[in-house]
């Protein structure tokens, strides 16, 4: 359906309240309680007809915030947003109604739907007071996994996901049937984080901050500050990693125990890989188990120094280096009933072949206007910033291709595609076969992936998912041809 977005929007109210009748509310909240952060029930199975109905509010007001008070924009009152559980097949509603004070959106982070007309459609715009049905089918096919949804309107993404617009969306599927996995304790972190007056009201970042793209001092998961979540001796604990910040990079280490990573951005590995520890750019998803190995006691979650670059003298030197500090607790609580292994085999991958198209995407920065803060530093893609009216790079429906980004700047940038997951390619020219949809292609580096375009043509994009550098630029079309 070919719907501009001030048509779509004036469409919005009617839709929305037929919709709305009678709806199913599945949006479940993360709980506040410091270890409490599992789904409500266990698994939630699809709803008899397949249809999922969802109410979200944006707005802007006081939230409970890691125990404290802040003045955040929040869906349904609360940062992070309601976990959203759907399952594949699923038909999808979801209202959203803008009741900020500016224009803002929405964007299926990772989710392979329809990147056009009522779907993952980001050249939406809803004006304050309005609101819209996003809808769509979660394809029969979709792997299980843990995505995410927050807004994606050009030059006010940063500033909305940094004061807590974002929230979880998990599909359920084959990975959550293996024995094992099933077995263990589920529980959702979301990453965050904020900067806060004493007061509680936003800080302004700086131009320089925006730059080098800005971290908050107040780190939060799901909501709360060194929540503590507990493990049985002889059990699982499955850790379900989600980073919704704006520019900080999470180097994860849990004390005395290694992380079993089970699955990525795309769904599930063929079998764990053992990790001391774990990187998660922004906007990246992990899930981990944790094994039970120990006899008792509470072990740190760390959060280790990772350096992302150096932005500059103009822009402050190294960014990213903090130094380490703690995430979480995993306290020992009980025993298993009988001992749960680490499975060791999860389901098949599949590997991408090679095709015959590849195309280089260079990264690089210059001197520019920032709006509304005077000269400063723009982020461009193959020597160009965005511009929704451009169409940067035209593929085919069905194609295989194999992109290579160019890094020439001196901080690492996590590259995004909307869409259609993708695979890192080796040097040896073999894709891994694990699915991804970021890479970190670090500061004066270069990074190849394999990306295959499948089940929906239109106008997609692809970004820097430091989201102050996409608003400052670096971003670009991708045009889906069927």
């Amino acid at each position: 359906m070919d719907v501009t977005r001030r048509a779509f929007v004036g469409l919005a109210p009617a839709v929305g309240v037929a919709l709305t009748a009678g709806a199913s509310e599945i949006a479940t909240p993360l709980r506040s309680a410091s270890r409490v952060h599992a789904l409500d029930g266990g698994i939630h199975a699809a709803s008899a007809d397949g249809r999922r109905d969802v109410e979200l509010v944006a707005k802007e007001g006081w939230v409970d915030l890691a125990g404290s008070r802040g003045w955040l924009l929040a869906f349904n009152g609360q940062v992070p947003g309601p976990l959203i559980e759907l399952a594949a097949g699923d038909d999808v509603r979801i209202r959203l109604t803008n009741q900020l004070a500016e224009p803002t959106n929405l964007h299926f982070h990772g989710l392979h739907v329809p990147p056009d007309g009522t779907a993952d459609n980001i050249f939406l715009e809803l004006s304050p007071g309005e609101a819209v049905t996003y809808a769509f089918r979660v394809p029969a096919s979709h792997p299980a996994g843990l995505y995410w949804l927050h807004p994606h309107l050009h030059g006010l993404v940063a500033r909305q996901v940094s004061l807590g617009l974002a929230a979880p969306v998990v599909i359920r599927g084959a990975l959550d049937a293996v024995a094992e996995v099933a077995a263990a304790r589920e529980q959702f972190l979301v990453l965050q984080d904020f900067e806060l007056d004493r007061s509680g009201r936003p800080v302004d970042p700086g131009g320089r901050a925006l730059m080098a793209g800005r971290e908050g001092s107040i780190v939060t998961v799901s909501g709360q500050r060194r929540p503590a979540y507990t493990i049985e001796r002889d059990g699982l604990l499955r850790l379900r990693l989600l980073n919704a910040s704006v520019s900080r990079f999470y180097r994860l280490s849990l004390e005395g125990h290694p992380l079993h990573l089970i699955a990525t951005d795309g769904g599930s590995l063929a079998s764990p890989e053992t990790l001391d520890e774990l990187l998660l750019a922004p906007g990246e998803r992990r899930d981990v188990l944790i094994q039970g190995s120990r006899d008792g006691g509470s072990y740190r979650l760390m959060n280790l120094p990772y350096n992302r670059g150096s932005a500059g003298m103009m822009m402050g030197g190294v960014v990213g280096a903090d130094s380490p500090f703690e995430l979480a607790t995993v306290v020992y609580e009980g025993r298993a009933a009988s001992p749960v292994d680490i499975p060791q085999v999860l389901g098949e991958v599949e590997r991408l072949p090679a095709g015959p198209v590849s195309r280089t995407f260079v990264l690089s920065e210059a001197m520019g206007m920032m709006p509304g803060r005077g000269m400063g530093m723009r982020f461009l893609i193959n020597g160009r910033e965005f511009d929704h009216a451009r169409t940067d790079a035209r593929v085919r429906l069905g194609a295989v291709e194999d992109w290579e980004y160019v890094n020439t700047t001196g901080m690492d940038h996590p590259m995004h595609v909307h869409t259609n997951a993708f695979q890192r390619v080796g040097p040896d020219g073999q894709a891994d076969p694990a699915w991804l949809d970021g890479v970190v292609v670090p500061a004066r580096g270069r990074v190849r992936i394999r990306i295959r375009f499948t089940d929906f043509a239109g106008m997609t994009v692809q970004h820097c998912h430091i989201l102050d550098h996409e608003d400052l630029g670096m971003m670009s079309t991708v045009l889906i041809e069927g």
